[in-house]
């Protein structure tokens, strides 16, 4: 780096290799000098080539975090599909009562189709998948308005 020095009056252009090397070399209107900075100018030196780390003090007691919105697969009243694949056929629909074992949608996955049985007897309130539809897994396929025990397993 070049610097424009005014030392007693007169200027002079001194370029400087690299800072941080001990000793620095610099040239001074074209004369090489190597310098040994004093123990201060390290000091101020080195402060310059430290970077800065923002802390932050620690906190015991941390706020909670911002609640998150229900997921309806891990709710209780949500059948989730086991596996992904395709919805073939749909049997049940909202307000139809359905007993825990029934059968309630078809998946194709791997060219096999799956039934897939309600693990919950109670009434449907929402059919959330139809046929053609790609299912992921553990996404919800239908939700219960009232849910009963899980007696077939």
């Amino acid at each position: 780096m070049k610097y424009n020095i005014k030392i007693g009056g007169q200027l002079f252009e001194v370029e400087i290799e690299d800072i941080n090397t001990r000793p620095v070399v610099a040239y001074v209107d074209g004369d090489r000098f190597e310098v040994m900075p004093e123990n201060a100018d390290q000091a101020e030196t080195k402060k310059e080539a430290v970077r800065k780390k923002e802390s932050k003090p620690f906190n015991p007691n941390p706020a909670p975090a911002a609640e998150q919105p229900p997921n309806p697969a891990l709710s209780g009243n949500a059948q989730t599909a086991p596996l992904p694949g395709t919805v073939i056929e749909v049997f049940v629909k909202p307000g139809e009562k359905v007993e825990a074992g029934q059968v309630i949608v078809i998946i194709e996955a791997m060219k096999m189709k799956n039934s897939i049985r309600s693990v919950y007897s109670g009434t449907v309130s929402e059919v959330l998948v139809s046929p053609g539809q790609s299912v992921a897994h553990k996404q919800p396929l239908i939700k219960f308005a009232d849910v009963g025990e899980a007696s077939w397993m």
